[in-house]
């Protein structure tokens, strides 16, 4: 159904085509009528109008063309469509026109075809006993007429017969030859639409309603998909569902079909929908307003949960601000906390700097403290042996002999060995790792090398003296018993050799 104007649109150009070469120049007539009657065939299930103002045209070009069974043909479609779409008072008036013996042989299936069409449908219409008997023994004459004319296996023999044993409510029979011409069509073909509306109405005559409603729904389909706007199958279908309650689905379905009725223009298909259109949209109409009274309830529900939702909204709108400026003033106080942690880390690194400094500091003065008590009894020791020394060769009377002994350096070198000595121990106990991170601190090419790990050279003893606070050059220059100009010449040359010369003395410092 949502494809229907797709399945139009595919109809309609291959109208225009036809109509495009039926518009041709120099077409001969004998071509222009058999297009027009092309163009009758699309238009006969299609637009009623249409095909009645093709089948006129086609009319006049027979006469044009003088042929006289070119216009019996054209009549006789005429009456077929005027029965088709329920003018039988008009299909009988046009088919009496028509001298039966003047036919020829190929005519004379769709002549009394559309007599027994005609009659037919007089008869079922007409409430008059008289006339309707009489209608109903002209319908038996041209059936008759017509099966006796009719190939056995044809579709149209094989329809009378089907039609024959509804009528006398032989079910099954009907059922099988229904299925025979079934298998002989595809959907999607205004034949395949009809014979699955006839099973229908055997299933209907059964009582079994789910087969009904599925053949109506094939049928429907192929109506749809072939563009046949003369069509019962969704009327009925419609109809069911109604008694069913489903007043949408109905609803939707005689909508439908009364739009394809008025694109066919079939008075008849009209007076057959308008019946069930009216029940339909009365009870639509009902179940509409029953619909409105329940949503007028909802939508009033529904105010009074939209107010509620929005005193809720506003409500939880001041809560989430008050929670956010909470969250704002517990973020500025952790901002502060943290940058107070923070202070207070760096107060704690610098108190365990200070502590650590002090440590070393204390850990020096003890160990100096106690190198210094030893060298000064040492030093008393060797004062008091020399004292004694010194008597001993004045009483002896060898002043001479003293006084070659005070002219030599040779004590004064030796306890200036001892001094070094007892320096460079002292400092690498306290300092272990002093030459390796002096080192670090030099170009690879340049580091000092010493062959006794317990013992420093001049350039290690100056700058150990340095790590140890001294930095005067005059002050070691005195300890180590070196010139000043030595000690600076000393400093400059390894100042130069260092990665970093400008903070070279100063990284010494942190030794540790």
């Amino acid at each position: 159904m949502n494809k229907r104007d797709v399945y139009d649109t595919s109809k309609n150009l291959r109208i225009s085509n036809l109509e495009e070469l039926l518009n041709e120049e120099n077409i001969s007539l004998e071509n222009k009528y058999f297009l027009t009657n092309k163009i009758i065939g699309e238009y006969e299930k299609y637009s009623f109008d249409s095909a009645l103002d093709y089948i006129e045209q086609n009319i006049g070009v027979a006469k044009q063309i003088g042929n006289i069974n070119f216009e019996k043909e054209s009549r006789l479609k005429l009456a077929k469509l005027l029965v088709t779409s329920g003018r039988y008072k008009e299909a009988i008036d046009v088919l009496n026109e028509i001298q039966r013996q003047e036919l020829p042989e190929k005519l004379l299936n769709l002549y009394y075809f559309s007599f027994k069409e005609g009659y037919s449908g007089l008869s079922f219409y007409t409430s008059v006993k008289r006339i309707k008997a009489n209608y109903s023994q002209l319908y038996a004459t041209y059936q008759d007429s017509l099966l006796q004319r009719l190939d056995q296996n044809s579709d149209e023999s094989l329809a009378l017969i089907e039609k024959g044993f509804r009528d006398q409510r032989a079910i099954e029979n009907a059922l099988r030859i229904n299925a025979q011409r079934l298998s002989n069509v595809e959907s999607g073909t205004p034949k395949y639409s009809l014979i699955t509306f006839e099973r229908s109405l055997l299933f209907e005559l059964s009582g079994r309603i789910e087969e009904q409603k599925k053949f109506l729904i094939l049928s429907a389909i192929s109506d749809i998909t072939a563009s046949v706007k003369d069509n019962a199958s969704l009327t009925v279908l419609a109809m069911i569902y109604f008694r069913e309650g489903d007043i949408e689905r109905a609803h939707r379905y005689i909508d439908f079909s009364v739009a394809d009725a008025e694109k066919f223009n079939s008075k008849l298909r009209f007076v057959n929908i308008s019946n069930t259109l009216s029940v339909i949209s009365k009870a639509y109409e009902e179940k509409s307003l029953e619909q409105q009274k329940e949503l007028k309830k909802m939508l009033v529900f529904i105010s009074i949960l939209a107010l509620f939702l929005v005193i809720t909204i506003i409500y939880i709108y001041r809560q989430i601000k008050r929670l956010s400026s909470a969250r704002k003033s517990l973020k500025e106080a952790n901002n502060q906390l943290q940058s107070l942690n923070e202070k207070l880390q760096f107060t704690n690194a610098d108190l365990n700097r200070l502590y650590n400094e002090l440590s070393d500091s204390d850990r020096i003065k003890e160990q100096y403290i106690g190198t210094f008590l030893n060298l000064y009894s040492d030093y008393i020791n060797k004062l008091d042996t020399y004292r004694k020394m010194v008597r001993k060769y004045i009483v002896s009377n060898k002043t001479k002999s003293l006084l070659e002994m005070t002219k030599s350096k040779q004590l004064i070198d030796n306890e200036l060995n001892i001094f070094y000595e007892n320096f460079d121990k002292s400092f690498l106990h306290i300092y272990p790792n002093f030459v390796e991170q002096f080192n670090g601190l030099l170009q690879d090419d340049k580091q000092i090398t010493i062959k006794d790990t317990n013992s420093l050279n001049t350039e290690l003893r100056i700058f150990a003296l340095i790590r140890l606070g001294i930095s005067s050059s005059s002050k070691i220059s005195k300890i180590l018993r070196y010139s000043v100009n030595t000690i600076y010449n000393y400093r400059v040359k390894v100042k130069n050799n260092a990665l970093n010369r400008n903070d070279f003395e100063d990284m010494v410092k942190k030794i540790s």
